[in-house]
């Protein structure tokens, strides 16, 4: 099993005992608590752009959000760089703010002042930090850029544009959709075994109940042995230590990898979730920058 993390609240956003003790580093992973937005149930901390919500709500958010991480600079916030996500393995090494917007699901900048986003609401988010050549990573993992090796090409994107040696990486796994509650069909387990030989090690099967079935078993009796049609199973990945598979490979040593324990599906009380909330739901963000 790997190393996990504890999670501390401070304000309404969650840091990693990991990263915290990086002096010149900024980071942070939101969750829904704080913040004006009224439409997914309280007063919640949506910081990603919805059908659903204001952007005058979502600003003010955003705008709270990094008082609370810190990203300020000459009493001036620091510039936040996100990226159109669109569940890829396309990285992008940002060292100004850009002109246009950017398209993909990983950044990584070695340029100080600079705060690094991505959003989420049940793939995970994580981050990656260079200790030694002081740099940063922040990737979105779902299961269709895990698959595609996201962390495992990111870290490789800071090994070519810092020189990052993968022994110097720390890396937070944020929290996420874990594999108690992330059911997916049997073509995306294909896909992971076609591509890691530890493919079928990041899965679990569950006969499903029926109890209709079990109170009325005659109404089912079938002709194929040994008696009884076959129960569907519901397969359940763990996208956690398939990134944290990823990083071991690209050469991060397993006792620098901290995931965090919260299920996004499990405590909707506390982090937003996708699946559980059918659709209707806000977005949280993970963060991280350079102190100049």
């Amino acid at each position: 099993m790997p190393p996990k993390t504890t999670l501390k609240t401070q304000s309404k956003i969650l840091l990693s005992d990991s990263l915290k003790s990086v002096p010149w580093l900024v980071h942070a992973f939101s969750t829904r608590l704080g913040g004006v937005s009224r439409v997914y149930g309280g007063k919640s901390l949506n910081l990603g752009f919805t059908r659903e919500d204001s952007r005058s709500a979502v600003e003010k958010n955003r705008a709270a959000f990094l008082r609370q991480v810190g990203a300020i600079r000459k009493g001036c916030e620091w510039p936040l760089i996100a990226v159109r996500q669109l569940h890829s393995d396309l990285i992008h090494c940002v060292s100004e703010i850009p002109e246009a917007g950017l398209t993909g699901d990983g950044l990584i900048t070695q340029t100080p002042g600079l705060l690094l986003a991505i959003l989420t609401a049940d793939c995970l988010p994580v981050i990656l930090v260079d200790v030694k050549r002081q740099a940063v990573g922040v990737f979105h993992a779902g299961w269709r850029g895990t698959v595609k090796r996201i962390v495992e090409k990111g870290v490789g994107e800071m090994q070519r544009y810092f020189g990052t040696l993968p022994r110097n990486i720390k890396a937070a796994i944020g929290p996420g959709v874990h594999g108690c509650c992330y059911t997916v069909g049997p073509e995306v387990r294909t896909q992971f075994e076609s591509q890691f030989e530890y493919g079928s090690k990041l899965f679990r099967e569950v006969e499903e109940s029926d109890p209709v079935r079990e109170k009325y078993p005659l109404l089912f009796l079938t002709a194929r042995a040994p008696g009884h049609s076959e129960l569907p199973k519901k397969i359940y990945l763990d996208l956690a230590e398939a990134s944290r598979r990823q990083l071991v490979a690209a050469g991060v040593p397993a006792k620098n990898i901290h995931a965090s324990p919260l299920c996004t599906s499990c405590q909707t009380d506390l982090l937003f979730s996708y699946r559980a909330e059918k659709g209707i739901t806000g977005r949280m963000m993970a963060v991280a920058g350079i102190r100049s």
